[in-house]
């Protein structure tokens, strides 16, 4: 450095912080570390010299006194996700609409997802970090960033029964919540809504209409959501005394929806009623009986599940089963934050009520 080079500005400390608010150093440390035994007066004051004079805390010094990182994990798990029907044996297997990561951020699911757990963290200063696992490699790297303890917990979105994720992360003993009632009973709480109600809702819909010969574009079978869909379809139905319940499956996707609802159609061309276990799938369905000649509601009317974007930007708009995905996810933060502040906590699980929306195809 040459004799007339700008020396480099000096980090601002707590000491300057407490100078320039008029406390003791001990007080902009509580303050900073988020002690609520802080007078009110007194934390404004510190709060307004850290602005003032542009003081960042040390996030490796707090670390060690807190023994917290501020951050936690969303973590997607997903299988490589193909497209096939229960319902034709023998149908080849195709890939799926898009790989993984373009599914996730085309899925308007998932977004909503972010912006109830957003909802929560922000005002608690806690930030998001987004991990994808999809093989067996990214499934050992995310548990050693999380035994390294680089977060501190998770919120799982796991949906698949073969996924051993749920198990693993139960097994290291660190706060996590899932998204959705997992296949195999683990010690961890999950936030999930009501699937069969909200397929009977989808149905009483549907018969109430004077639809009788009704059908539904089932989700992947190994998925527990789709699995309880499928299973409210059906005892729904025999409620009202109808016992020929054709189905099709397809993975959550637009062109999943789309397939189905052929091979469905094909089969059972009198349908006059369908239920779609996604509004993203509902999309391609809708799509299809048009392209077939089937005019929306009069020759067969239609009915999601979701409430998404989708829903609105069907044509036309889709009566569908609402689950409050936001409200969902906001209380999974909630209830990650009170694990972390209570490890032994026991797990305590929620489900939500679904409603229907009413609008134009059913």
């Amino acid at each position: 450095m040459t004799a007339d080079a700008p020396r480099p500005a000096r980090p601002v400390t707590l000491e300057d912080v407490a100078r320039t608010a008029g406390v003791s150093r001990a007080t902009v440390s509580r303050v900073v570390n988020g002690a609520p035994t802080v007078d009110p007066a007194l934390r404004r004051k510190v709060e307004e010299a850290v602005e003032a004079i542009g003081y960042v805390p040390n996030q490796a010094a707090r670390s060690l006194v807190t023994q917290r990182t501020d951050s936690i994990a969303l973590v997607v798990s997903e299988a490589p996700v193909v497209s096939e029907s229960l319902a034709a044996p023998g149908r080849e297997r195709r890939p799926a609409e898009a790989p993984f990561v373009g599914r996730m951020f085309t899925d308007p699911h998932f977004g909503r997802v972010v912006g109830g757990l957003l909802e929560v963290l922000r005002p608690a200063g806690v930030q998001l970090v987004l991990m994808l696992v999809d093989d067996e490699a990214s499934r050992r790297q995310f548990l050693s960033y999380l035994r390294q303890g680089h977060v501190d917990g998770t919120v799982l979105v796991s949906s698949h029964a073969s996924d051993p994720l749920p198990r693993l992360l139960a097994e290291t003993g660190l706060p996590a919540v899932l998204a959705g009632r997992p296949a195999q009973a683990v010690p961890l709480p999950y936030v999930e809504v009501d699937q069969r109600a909200g397929a009977r809702l989808a149905v009483d819909r549907l018969v109430s209409e004077g639809r009788r010969r009704i059908g539904t574009v089932a989700g992947p079978q190994d998925m527990r959501a789709a699995q309880e869909r499928l299973e409210g379809f059906r005892d729904a139905l025999a409620a009202h005394g109808i016992t020929d319940a054709p189905w099709a499956e397809a993975d959550f996707t637009r062109v999943g929806g789309a397939d189905a609802t052929r091979r469905l159609l094909a089969e059972h061309p009198g349908l006059d009623g369908v239920f779609v276990a996604s509004d993203l799938m509902a999309q391609g369905a809708l799509q299809t009986l048009l392209r077939a000649g089937r005019r929306l509601p009069q020759d067969v009317a239609v009915v999601g599940f979701d409430d998404s974007e989708a829903a609105g930007a069907c044509e036309p708009a889709l009566t569908t089963v609402r689950q409050p995905v936001e409200e969902m996810a906001a209380e999974m933060a909630r209830l990650l934050l009170g694990r972390i502040k209570q490890p032994g906590s026991s797990p305590l699980s929620m489900v939500f009520r679904p409603t229907l929306v009413e609008r134009a195809s059913a």
